[in-house]
């Protein structure tokens, strides 16, 4: 029972992890909160459909074409929404991001369908049985191509001239950019890789949810919980918080109640900010 919990809460953890992950970045190398970053995932998942369910595109033209318009997506709003508002309050860029995550929903309503839409499975379906632990290939495909982006992305912060120039901006804007780092095109490229993490996202868990119109609000909420639980500040605080909310949903609906699945990441939440506000591994700022 234990082990099959496990793997269920890394699934979703994984995909939590994730997007959490997109939230630290647009924050370390902006300062922005994207309040839409659940629409950054529920438009792709849409895409995806749209590419090879209506459009009969082979797959691999599906995918790229939905990674590519989630890129530019993220760039759009990057260009035209959050520069312009980046010398207002922080406010203003949480109402307007907020605004896009409303109209995104409503455009799908309006112009597509309100109702759930079935995306047939990518990889095999037939479970997989190791003692007491029974998995699909799906699954597996899933947590191991997450880990793999994951892992990928934390190679490219450490190890890549623009990892280093998003390190130097979370640290201190201003002085990057006497040193003669580009800081709008650092935002830029954080806002492609987060759009390119979103789109990746999206086309691995539309077949494991339905793909409908408020299938961002859930996921974009549980992000940014984990997000704060495991530091703002800090990739591998957004990452230990995903995995942390997966387990505690999955553990608590099976053994207290699933009528409470989405509250014991908010206990959980409310206690952070009660004894460490910064995170479990963020970095207090002044």
């Amino acid at each position: 029972m234990i082990p099959q919990l496990f793997v269920g809460g890394l699934l979703s953890g994984a995909i939590y992890a994730l997007a959490a992950m997109g939230f630290v970045l647009l924050w370390q190398a902006s300062r922005t909160i994207n309040f839409a970053q659940g629409e950054f995932i529920m438009l792709p998942a849409f895409g995806v459909v749209l590419f090879q369910e209506v459009l009969k595109l082979p797959f691999p033209a599906a995918v790229g074409l939905t990674v590519l318009g989630s890129m530019a997506m993220g760039l759009v709003v990057k260009q035209f929404i959050v520069q312009p508002l980046l010398r207002r309050d922080i406010l203003a860029i949480v109402i307007a991001t907020l605004g896009i995550a409303l109209f995104a929903r409503n455009f799908i309503i309006v112009f597509w369908t309100a109702d759930p839409i079935f995306y047939p499975s990518i990889f095999s379906t037939k479970p997989w049985r190791w003692r007491e632990v029974v998995v699909s290939p799906e699954d597996l495909w899933v947590l191991g191509l997450v880990s793999l982006l994951i892992l990928l992305v934390q190679m490219l912060i450490r190890h890549t001239k623009m990892g280093w120039a998003m390190q130097a901006i979370a640290q201190n804007r201003e002085v990057a950019r006497v040193v003669g780092i580009n800081v709008s095109r650092t935002m830029a490229q954080v806002y492609l890789l987060n759009g390119l993490m979103m789109g990746i996202a999206a086309v691995m868990i539309a077949p494991i949810y339905f793909v409908q119109y408020n299938l961002g609000i859930s996921l974009g909420l549980k992000a940014f919980y984990s997000a704060v639980i495991g530091g703002f500040n800090q990739v591998k605080g957004a990452l230990f918080g995903g995995f942390l909310v997966g387990l505690l949903e999955t553990f608590g609906a099976a053994y207290v109640s699933t009528a409470y699945r989405d509250a014991f990441a908010l206990v959980v939440l409310i206690g952070v900010l009660l004894l460490k506000p910064e995170g479990i591994f963020g970095i207090r700022e002044e």
